[in-house]
C-alpha cells in the first residue's frame, strides 16, 4: 500500500479512537468539563476528593458518600515497609524515576493486584490516590536525610500532600493553592500519559502495570516537564525589562516558550487562569513579587503570537506556586503525578468497560522484498 493510497496521522493527531462520556475539551473555546461540570466551577467551589469522587463515579457525591470516600483515601496513606526500603535504596535517583519504581513495588505487594474487577480496580485507585503523594513525600525527606512524616487524619489530600513533605502543616491558603492544583490536573482527555495507561490496560494488565506505565510516559520533559521548564525561564529573564528580549531571541531562534500553546487548545487553556490568580495571591505573600512580574512580562511579550493560537496553558503558573511553596524543581513533575491518579484511574476503568487491543498500523516505506545475501558474498 503506497503513502498516495494512505494519510497518516502522525502522533495520531485528530484521531479518535473511542468514545468517553467524561471529560469534554473545546480547544477551540477553551472550555473543559468533568461530566458535564465546568473546570471553572469546580475551580471555584470543589475540593479534590469531591472532584476525584465525581470522575471515578460520574455523579457530585452526597455529603456521606464524600466522607466514606474520604474515609477510603486517608487509609490509604501508609506506605508498605518493603516500598520504603526500595525509596532508600534508589534515593538519589531523579524523583520521577524513584516514584515510576516504587509505584511498580506497590503492585508487588499489593494482595489484591490481580482483581480486575470494576470495584476492585476502583478500590485500588483509590490507594493509588493516597500511595503517591506519600512515595514523593517519603522520597525527598529521605534524600535529605529526614525520616518519612506520619500522616495526619484531620488533613485533606492537599494538605496532607504539603504535610508529609514538609513535616508542617501549611496555611489554609497554601492548602486550598495545592488542592486548586491538584484538581485542575486530575483528567485531560486521551493526553500521553492517559493514552499510555489505555494501551496497557488493553493487553489485560493491571492497574499498577498501567500506572506505572502511565508514569513513565509523564517523565518525558515533552509531556510533564512545561511547569519545570517555565521555572528555568523565569529564572534565566532573571527581571521583567529582560523579558522582551529575551522572548525574541528564542522567537528568532525558533526555540518554543514554555507554558505557552497546547496540543488541543488553540484558545487560553481555561485551566490557567485559576493558577493565574493564586500565583499572584501567593507571590504577594511570600513577599517574592518579582517571578508574577516576569511571568506577566513574558505573557506580555508573547502576545503578537495569540492570534496563531499560541497562548498561555496551566503549567506557565504552576512552576512558580511550586517554587513559592518552597519545592524543588525536580518534584513539579511528580506533583503533576499526584493531581493524575483519579484521571488515569477513570482511563483503565473506561478502558475495561469494553476492552480491546489497542494496535494500530505503521505504513511500511522500506526497501523492496531483496534476497538474503550470504556474508561471504557482501561487499
Amino acid at each position: 500500500m503506497s503513502d498516495t493510497e494512505v494519510r497518516v496521522f502522525r502522533g495520531l493527531k485528530d484521531v479518535y479512537f473511542d468514545r468517553s462520556p467524561t471529560t469534554k475539551i473545546d480547544g477551540r473555546a477553551g472550555s473543559l468539563h468533568y461530566w458535564g461540570y465546568s473546570i471553572h466551577e469546580l475551580a471555584e467551589h470543589s475540593t479534590f476528593e469531591e472532584t476525584a469522587y465525581l470522575l471515578l463515579h460520574g455523579e457530585l457525591p452526597t455529603a456521606a458518600a464524600l466522607a466514606a470516600f474520604d474515609a477510603k483515601l486517608k487509609a490509604g496513606r501508609d506506605l508498605p515497609g518493603a516500598v520504603i526500603d526500595i525509596i532508600r535504596t534508589i534515593q538519589h535517583a531523579h524523583p520521577m524515576e524513584v516514584l515510576r519504581t516504587a509505584a511498580s513495588a506497590l503492585g508487588a505487594v499489593d494482595p489484591h493486584v490481580d482483581d480486575k474487577t470494576p470495584d476492585g480496580v476502583l478500590a485500588k485507585g483509590i490507594r493509588l490516590a493516597a500511595q503517591i503523594p506519600a512515595i514523593v513525600a517519603a522520597h525527598h525527606r529521605i534524600r535529605q536525610g529526614l525520616q518519612p512524616v506520619e500522616p495526619r487524619s484531620d488533613l485533606n489530600h492537599a494538605a496532607t500532600f504539603l504535610h508529609l513533605l514538609k513535616g508542617e502543616q501549611p496555611s489554609d491558603e497554601a492548602a486550598r493553592l495545592m488542592d486548586l492544583d491538584f484538581i485542575l490536573h486530575a483528567e485531560h482527555g486521551s493526553n500521553a500519559s492517559s493514552f499510555t495507561a489505555r494501551v496497557v490496560t488493553g493487553t489485560d494488565a493491571n492497574l499498577h502495570a498501567a500506572v506505572t506505565a502511565a508514569i513513565a510516559a509523564l517523565s518525558g520533559p515533552a509531556h510533564g516537564g512545561a511547569a519545570e521548564d517555565v521555572m528555568k525561564m523565569a529564572r534565566e529573564i532573571g527581571t521583567p525589562d529582560r523579558a522582551a528580549a529575551w522572548i525574541k531571541a528564542k522567537r528568532k531562534a525558533r526555540e518554543p516558550i514554555m507554558g505557552f500553546g497546547h496540543r488541543v487548545y488553540r484558545a487560553e487553556d481555561p485551566r490557567a487562569r485559576h493558577l493565574r490568580e493564586g500565583m499572584l495571591k501567593l507571590s504577594e505573600e511570600m513577599g517574592e513579587p518579582q517571578w508574577a512580574e516576569i511571568l506577566k512580562a513574558v505573557e506580555d511579550a508573547m502576545q503578537p503570537y495569540a492570534r496563531l493560537g499560541v497562548k498561555v496553558n496551566v503549567d506557565f503558573y504552576s512552576g512558580v506556586i511550586y517554587h513559592l511553596h518552597g519545592i524543588p524543581q525536580d518534584l513539579f513533575v511528580p506533583i503533576f503525578a499526584v493531581g493524575r491518579v483519579p484521571g488515569w484511574t477513570l482511563q483503565v476503568l473506561q478502558q475495561m468497560q469494553s476492552n480491546i487491543l489497542i494496535r494500530p498500523l505503521m505504513l511500511y516505506n522500506g526497501p523492496d522484498p531483496r534476497p538474503y545475501v550470504p556474508m561471504a558474498e557482501r561487499a
